[in-house]
């Protein structure tokens, strides 16, 4: 959704109403470097305002109806319903991710809105516990409801620019909890989008804010004492360090991984093989391979290795690449030239050390071909790192143990898919796997908006997921009654 270059730059949502800084920067698209956009960076003054306007609101917020929160939400997701076209083209020029896959990027980010309202009529509904199963207790019963923690900060990522956003949002407002959003500088139009339709709701003024503020001034906003949660989805390297310099605050991290797709050998039909082989080479390259959980690692047993590999090849071959507001593109560039050559050293790393280059291997300006190897040495970059990109390495494996220890041989552990038709093994890996997520009969990009999403080891901490959130957004305060005939 390209803008002329003489347009008024957008601007961004200060305590719930628009407002403009004194600074601009531009938003480029990845695939040919037009205008997009040119955005207004809040000053140093207006982000504190916000800040105080959400403290200030904090109270009031936590006791607006469940009604009016839920249909705030609601209202945003009928509207995200209305405009969704408009809305994925903006996600697909800013982002380069192919319009078949923004257009699924805003139907989630529906679901999450219309789950939010859903949980915020729901939650909170306080749980009772006698007191009396001992003596001392006599006459006590006890009554537990959650409260907001108090204002979120929100740091979302580039590669789902809308859908991302909505899961920092959504819960916060189900939740009562205010939230100041910091959208990923390279793809912050599809955020400011949401403040665009929270506008057309009644929530209290200084509720929410969505401030595009340079990533160079995050760690202030991070250290603010008056801001308790910190919901982050990014990097390892910068997740940390956000927990590392706020030990005290309540943090919630989702950190990537280096998703693992595990064949075994009961998979071992043509039609298993041919349904496997598919859904690895979509999800390795959809968004560009930009997902946490897109596929970068194949481990598949010997009894059905020699027949998947051809299979896997031929359908990574298959990926329509280009354009991405071309409706057949399946794959598109990455969201940077500097991440494409990234990427680009990492693969040329491996093979140099010993890979088998079976497909792609070529980078064209920030596309990268979709790409498969085999034999990555164990200490090559591709083999311990997350690749953030259209890339796939293949392991062979004998049975079930070594094939689970290959998935845990990792300092990620964020989701892992197992090709399988036994329920015994699929239980199996449900203990055994070291991740946060485990997919039976699929590869490990499957995610429900709903359900608990996150990881373990260096894949972060807490969980998303719009009640999961909510309970990393609140905690639980207990009332005593006294003196009850129960």
């Amino acid at each position: 959704m390209p803008i002329p270059t003489d347009a008024a730059p957008t601007a961004f949502w200060l305590a719930g109403r628009e407002a403009t800084g004194e600074a601009t920067f531009d938003v480029t698209s990845p695939w040919d470097g037009r205008l997009v956009g040119t955005v207004s960076v809040p000053t140093e003054a207006q982000v504190e305002e916000a800040v105080a306007a959400s403290v200030a609101v904090q109270d009031e917020l936590a006791a607006t109806p469940a009604h009016v929160r839920a249909a705030a939400l609601d209202h945003v997701h009928r509207r995200l319903v209305e405009r969704t076209e408009e809305i994925a083209r903006l996600i697909s020029a800013e982002n380069g991710k192919p319009m078949k896959w923004a257009r699924g990027e805003v139907g989630r980010a529906v679901s999450v809105f219309r789950f939010a309202a859903e949980e915020a009529r729901r939650f909170n509904g306080g749980e009772a516990q006698r007191l009396d199963t001992d003596a001392g207790g006599a006459g006590r019963l006890a009554l537990t409801r959650r409260f907001p923690r108090g204002t979120v900060l929100g740091i979302a990522p580039f590669n789902f620019p809308l859908n991302l956003c909505a899961h920092k949002v959504a819960p916060a407002i189900a939740a009562g909890a205010p939230i100041i959003l910091k959208p990923a500088p390279a793809t912050p139009l599809s955020g400011l989008l949401i403040g665009e339709l929270l506008a057309e709701t009644d929530l209290p003024a200084g509720s929410w804010s969505i401030l595009p503020v340079p990533n160079d001034r995050m760690p202030a906003l991070v250290q603010d004492e008056r801001l308790p949660v910190v919901s982050f989805t990014g990097s390892e390297k910068v997740g940390y360090a956000i927990l590392d310099s706020v030990p005290r605050k309540h943090c919630t991290l989702e950190l990537g991984g280096n998703g693992a797709a595990v064949v075994l050998p009961d998979f071992s039909s043509e039609a298993d093989l041919d349904w496997a082989a598919q859904r690895i080479a979509t999800f390795s390259n959809y968004q560009g391979g930009q997902s946490c959980i897109s596929v970068q690692r194949v481990i598949a047993d010997a009894s059905v290795y020699d027949r998947l590999v051809p299979k896997i090849v031929a359908a990574v071959e298959a990926q329509v690449t280009g354009d991405p507001s071309d409706d057949a593109t399946e794959v598109g560039p990455l969201v940077s030239e500097d991440a494409a050559r990234r990427v680009e050293s990492w693969v040329d790393e491996a093979v140099e050390r010993g890979a088998k280059l079976l497909a792609g291997g070529k980078r064209d300006g920030a596309s990268y071909a979709p790409t498969v190897l085999a034999d990555v040495p164990a200490g090559a970059t591709l083999a311990c790192e997350e690749v953030f990109g259209p890339v796939l390495s293949l392991t062979k494996v004998e049975g079930v143990d070594e094939a689970f220890a290959a998935v845990n041989d990792s300092k990620f552990g964020l989701q892992a898919g197992v090709f399988t038709h036994d329920v015994q093994t699929a239980f199996r890996a449900h203990r055994a796997l070291e991740v946060g997520g485990v997919i039976i009969g699929d590869v490990p990009s499957y995610r429900a908006d709903q359900m608990p999403y996150g990881g373990v080891k260096q894949s972060g901490v807490g969980r998303e997921g719009v009640r999961f959130a909510m309970d990393d957004y609140t905690y639980e305060r207990v009332m005593v009654l006294t003196g009850l005939a129960l």
